[in-house]
């Protein structure tokens, strides 16, 4: 079966539009981190933290790497820092337009978090 670039695109930018997995990517592009590390540092719960970590790593953005009985998860594609670092500027020319936009843009569910 071939895959449609577009649809390729859309379930990119869908694993991204969460926004834990979004901090989560964030927090990964500082360098590894276990998901009690990531527990803390985001202060969300265990299995949160876990099953998104396995979204992310089934779409092929975060790899794990097993040391004892620990995992230290990393983003698998140093690509990932360049999509962040446009979605910064473009964030920066274009933010206030995009938080007020009536479709997609920021709610009180989101501003609050």
């Amino acid at each position: 079966m071939t895959i449609n670039g577009t649809a390729v695109a859309v379930s990119l930018f869908h694993s991204l539009s969460d926004a834990t997995r979004l901090e989560i990517v964030r927090r990964l592009a500082e360098g590894e981190a276990r998901v009690a590390d990531l527990t803390r540092d985001l202060g969300l719960a265990q299995s949160t933290v876990s099953a998104h970590i396995a979204c992310l790593r089934d779409c092929g953005l975060v790899a794990g790497r097993p040391e004892g009985r620990q995992v230290f998860y990393s983003l698998s594609r140093p690509e990932l820092l360049d999509l962040l670092a446009a979605a910064e500027a473009l964030l920066a020319a274009t933010g206030e337009a995009v938080a007020l936009c009536p479709r997609y843009g920021v709610t009180d569910d989101v501003a609050a978090s």
